[in-house]
């Protein structure tokens, strides 16, 4: 009974993967919006109620997918860090760029269903957020080893935070502790520069503008690697 259970979950594990990476197909074609499961089902060659027994919904699939890519980024991401010296606070901070720009020049549509518009009418649940930080943890950490280092030293052209921030720093700062109110500002204006860049890049508002996009994306990453006051 034992070996059948395992052939059967084997069977399951395989036909979900299937599933999937028909989906991505879908997702370069049609976008996430016009993700279908009967499609998925027709290029299966299965009628549309057995996918649904892997996937009672578009959401639950879209779910998946979004999963999925969180936990690739995040995979990448976690490798950049750990190839580099742990205190290498700036070696560190440029891989886990590279590693983020490098994954979404390989998955852009994925990229999309990430960090683009919300698909109309989809609610990510709280199963996504695990797999939705794993990149910003790698990130957070960084920023705190380099503080408690000592090697964190914010260049003084910026004006304090609002005092309205400090509940909002409360909670970022639970990726990276004791780093102060201020520093927790530069990192998230930081964070968001990096996928606006990036963002920026993959959907065509650098198109004649930036005629050597790696170049340039690294020059960036040194900038925000010193306005955090990472070492130069």
């Amino acid at each position: 009974m034992s070996s059948s259970r395992t052939a059967r979950e084997r069977v399951r594990a395989e036909l979900t993967r299937e599933i999937t990476d028909i989906a991505r197909g879908q997702l370069a074609v049609d976008g996430a919006a016009g993700l279908s499961l009967r499609a998925v089902a027709r290029e299966m060659g299965m009628v549309s109620s057995a996918v649904y027994r892997y996937f009672p919904s578009r959401d639950d699939l879209l779910t998946a997918l979004i999963i999925d890519g969180y936990n690739a980024v995040g995979e990448a991401v976690e490798q950049a860090d750990a190839a580099r010296p742990r205190e290498d606070h700036t070696g560190r901070w440029l891989a886990v760029c590279h590693a983020v720009r490098g994954w979404a020049l390989a998955h852009p549509h994925e990229y999309a269903l990430l960090y683009g518009s919300p698909v109309p009418g989809y609610r990510a649940p709280a199963d996504t957020v695990a797999a939705a930080v794993r990149d910003t943890v790698v990130y957070g950490r960084i920023i705190s080893d380099a503080w408690h280092a000592g090697t964190l030293n914010p260049p003084d052209i910026c004006p304090p935070p609002p005092p309205s921030f400090a509940e909002d720093a409360a909670r970022v700062r639970e990726m990276m502790p004791e780093v102060p109110d201020d520093v927790v500002a530069r990192a998230l204006i930081v964070w968001t520069g990096l996928f606006g860049w990036i963002g920026f890049e993959l959907f065509g508002q650098f198109t004649n503008a930036i005629l050597d996009p790696g170049t340039a994306f690294d020059h960036a990453a040194h900038c925000h690697a010193r306005f955090l006051g990472l070492p130069g």
